[in-house]
């Protein structure tokens, strides 16, 4: 049984790395961890390699030099959708185990993100070049050819191909904004780190739905972990501290924020609360 501190000190390992060198899958693993810490992480590292061995076999007659993306994706949902049987939850979608990679590979159900990163595991093992997208409240993924042949697709309903008007349409859905129009800026990929700061955001949101604030406290500090220089994580975390009475802890996280945080009216109100609350102490 893994402690907290070891799963910690592990986390902080991976986090340490280069962006590019984070293994997504193991990641989200140890994330899953937090809240499994008697599971042995070897069981579902042997399933994540078994899907990455049969996207390879899937993927046996595509052009090893330069697969076509179109090709890619149907191997890639041939192993994940048709032989594994994964899919979105639309059922219980706020579940917090759809958050849990562990509990995505037992349930065969899970999130955009968390069935993203089994579909960016699996192309990253065949040496493809997939990320997933800066797109609003939902997780898409790019796959892309050697020669820049790009596609879109969607890992929460069967990894289906996303084109401008189906982009478009989510858009409109996920703003619920009939006027919403695609930018530049949706297309951009994000950052290893990134999905997996978006993957504890469903968890953290998810345990101050359920008003179980230490526990969206453990999620936002695994994201502090990652990203540590992200201020609104700092400030976060004061909230949640403040709400839980601890205003010692609060204390430290805003002054996390304030170090941080660039110059501007924002630094300087959440300045002021700090001496406010550093009156309260004494």
């Amino acid at each position: 049984m893994a402690s907290p501190d070891t799963i910690k000190k592990t986390l902080a390992r991976i986090a340490a790395q280069a962006d590019e060198a984070i293994d997504l899958g193991e990641a989200a693993l140890v994330l899953a961890s937090f809240d499994h810490p008697a599971s042995d992480l070897q069981i579902y590292r042997e399933h994540l390699k078994t899907i990455a061995e049969a996207v390879h076999d899937a993927a046996a007659d595509l052009d090893a030099e330069n697969p076509a993306p179109e090709d890619m994706a149907r191997a890639l949902n041939k192993v994940l959708v048709d032989d594994f049987r994964y899919a979105g939850d639309e059922d219980t979608y706020d579940d917090l185990d759809n958050a849990n990679m562990m509990r995505v590979i037992e349930r065969r159900r899970g999130l955009p993100v968390s069935l993203g990163i089994l579909y960016i595991f699996a192309a990253r093992a065949q040496g493809w070049s997939a990320a997933g997208l800066n797109f609003p409240g939902h997780f898409l993924i790019r796959i892309e050819g050697r020669d820049g042949q790009r596609i879109i697709i969607d890992p929460f309903h069967s990894g289906r191909v996303m084109e401008t008007q189906a982009l478009r349409e989510l858009l409109k859905l996920v703003r619920q904004d009939a006027g919403a129009e695609l930018e530049s800026a949706h297309y951009k990929t994000v950052s290893n780190r990134e999905v997996l700061i978006r993957l504890q955001n469903n968890v953290k949101t998810r345990r101050m739905e359920l008003n179980e604030v230490d526990g969206a406290l453990e999620a936002l500090a695994s994201m502090q972990v990652l990203d540590p220089d992200n201020a609104t994580l700092w400030r976060e975390a004061g909230v949640m501290h403040m709400r839980l009475g601890r205003i010692k802890n609060a204390v430290e996280s805003f002054e996390g924020f304030v170090a941080r945080a660039p110059e501007g009216p924002d630094r300087r109100k959440i300045g002021q609360v700090v001496e406010e609350l550093r009156e309260r102490l004494h």
